[in-house]
């Protein structure tokens, strides 16, 4: 039984860095949107 749960971590392990690895070299492409929002001024200290 050792030797299952010893390969269920290494796969979880596997994925979490291959997952990091797609993470670091996929170039994501930032929101182009421009957001632009008026804050009231009641809502800051005076």
């Amino acid at each position: 039984m050792g030797k299952f749960w010893s390969m269920v971590i290494m796969l979880i392990l596997v994925g979490i860095a291959a997952g990091a690895v797609y993470l670091m070299t996929v170039d994501i492409e930032p929101p182009k949107e421009h957001v632009e929002k008026t804050l009231p001024d009641d809502r800051f200290p005076k």
